[in-house]
């Protein structure tokens, strides 16, 4: 039940956001609340996602210019290569950031069509460790059923909030990733070629 409903989850996390790139370019500053951002960012996405003629591609061109400017990608991917990213090269380094967003636009640009009209709420803001915030939040569906917990983690980066990682249920999505990219560098001799030449393949 718990997989099922991560699984669910991770489609509205999407959703929350995809929404206008010139809006967003104003949101994240020092001067809101965390929760505030990500409140402001559920509400556009909403109202963004009743746009029915968008095209893949259009998608595709706003969801990376979106990971781009309110993720830190370089941190995340940091984080999911974790004791392997010393030991990579800077080539490799290179290739696996560049893959890695791939991975990322590739598996969920086409989630965009699960909504169904969930709402977000957020419950509580905590301070964390290196100027983190983490915004708990609970998602409801429309049609009844338990909410879901999603937290988001937060990191100010020149003034402004970048995303670091999304927990659903209390599960890192960041973890996740990390344990199933060293699972697949232990099986390719632990060499961090191996998933790059993976994710080659499946991008």
């Amino acid at each position: 039940m718990v997989k099922q409903r991560s699984h669910w989850a991770s489609f509205f996390v999407v959703a929350i956001l995809f929404t206008g790139i010139q809006d967003l370019a104003r949101a994240g500053s020092i001067a809101e609340a965390p929760g505030e951002f990500i409140e402001k960012l559920a509400d556009k996405a909403v109202a963004a996602l009743t746009i029915d003629d968008i095209s893949r591609v259009e998608r595709v061109q706003r969801f990376r210019k979106l990971l781009n400017d309110h993720f830190d990608v370089k941190t995340i991917g940091r984080f999911v290569l974790g004791r392997y990213w010393r030991k990579a090269s800077e080539e490799e380094r290179a290739e696996f950031l560049m893959l890695f967003e791939d991975l990322i636009v590739d598996t969920y640009v086409d989630r965009f069509a699960k909504y169904s009209g969930e709402n977000l709420s957020v419950t509580k803001t905590e301070a964390a460790r290196n100027d983190d915030s983490i915004v708990f939040s609970s998602i409801n569906r429309p049609g009844g059923g338990p909410p879901v917990g999603v937290a988001w983690r937060l990191r100010l980066r020149n003034g402004s909030y970048l995303i670091i990682d999304v927990m659903v249920e209390g599960v890192s999505m960041g973890q996740t990733q990390r344990s199933e990219f060293a699972s697949v560098i232990r099986r390719n001799g632990g060499e961090v070629k191996g998933l790059i030449a993976k994710l080659r393949d499946r991008n």
